[in-house]
């Protein structure tokens, strides 16, 4: 009789943001092991959550919404684990022309008690290595290693690969190793965003827990401390527009946090008893494609994220969902 133990295929995902760990879960359910690698100090990509003295702020992701059936299932374990919750704000629309109006209620979403808590949620059950930057890939004898700084990285040897990353990430990364998949990539444009966190005394009266903003640099704000189970002090982050941010992608932070401010104030709103400034390079495709993802069975390789199914959260744990479901397919 035959005792050999077959051990499961190895995969490696490059990226622990929620495309990166929705593959990641999905590839474990099957019987697959699995090693999440990323760059960051915390799985969540831009879902993100930034915390200090007192304070904390959302200032990646501002919400998201669940309408395919298989999301909006896994929204309720979310919510059953205590890591999501609806938020209801109250949310003007102001107009490059002037207008001022109340946008009608919508259903939204968050993390709780902070966007990352799902991506935390959801890595705690995964072989998740952070503050473990990719710089190169090589293939032999039909496996890939991950290169970081001119090294191996530890467990270096995969099965197969998944690169959850902004598509010019995976485009640097697959220019020698699959120029193919890396001229895709590469074929995406992806737009910055500023975000700026403020921190006040006391709670604003603006009359509006956030707002849409056409017309000037500011596209989004919203009370950050107004979302559901957020400790601490009054909060609000202000994200530029795409165009705006693109104009001014290599500014000095406190020249960017100056023109934000000034453009919150014409709402209304006073100075902040401090503030920070965070460039996001990748925030966005513009337009994002539709493949869902990508899965090369012969090269062992694989792309999923949010720039590949339509630019949101949901579209990213689907994407990531999907390319597991083909990998286990094969």
């Amino acid at each position: 009789m035959d005792h050999t133990i077959t051990e499961p295929r190895h995969i490696a995902v490059v990226g622990a943001g929620i495309a990166g760990l929705s593959c990641a879960t999905a590839l474990q359910h099957s019987g697959y092991r699995v090693s999440v690698f990323d760059k960051a100090r915390q799985s969540a990509g831009r879902m993100s959550t930034r915390r200090g003295d007192g304070w904390q702020c959302d200032h990646g992701a501002r919400f998201f919404t669940a309408e395919h059936p298989g999301f909006r299932a896994e929204l309720a374990r979310w919510e059953r684990a205590g890591v999501a919750a609806p938020w209801y704000p109250a949310v003007r629309r102001f107009g490059a022309d002037g207008s001022s109006a109340s946008v009608a209620p919508a259903e939204r979403y968050v993390g709780t008690p902070g966007m990352s808590a799902p991506a935390a949620w959801l890595a705690a059950a995964l072989a998740v290595h952070t503050e473990q930057a990719v710089s190169a890939l090589a293939r032999d004898a039909h496996r890939w290693r991950l290169l970081g700084q001119g090294a191996a990285l530890p467990a270096s040897r995969f099965d197969a690969l998944v690169l959850a990353l902004p598509a010019p990430q995976a485009a640097a990364l697959l220019r020698d190793a699959a120029p193919r998949h890396a001229a895709l990539a590469a074929s995406v444009t992806m737009q910055p965003c500023w975000a700026v966190l403020l921190q006040y005394p006391a709670p604003l009266a603006l009359g509006f827990d956030a707002a849409e903003l056409e017309g000037g640099p500011l596209c989004w704000v919203a009370r950050d401390s107004a979302k559901p189970g957020r400790d601490g002090g009054e909060s609000w982050v202000l994200h530029a527009s795409a165009e705006w941010s693109e104009a001014h992608i290599d500014a000095d932070p406190d020249a960017v946090a100056a023109q934000l401010l000034a453009a919150f104030a014409a709402l209304g709103a006073p100075l902040p008893s401090a503030w920070r400034a965070h460039r996001w390079r990748y925030a966005g495709a513009a337009p994002a494609r539709t493949d869902g993802c990508i899965w090369d069975e012969g090269n062992g390789i694989g792309l999923c994220g949010d720039w590949l199914n339509g630019g949101t959260v949901e579209a990213a744990w689907l994407s990531g969902r999907q390319l597991a479901h083909r990998i286990a397919s094969c």
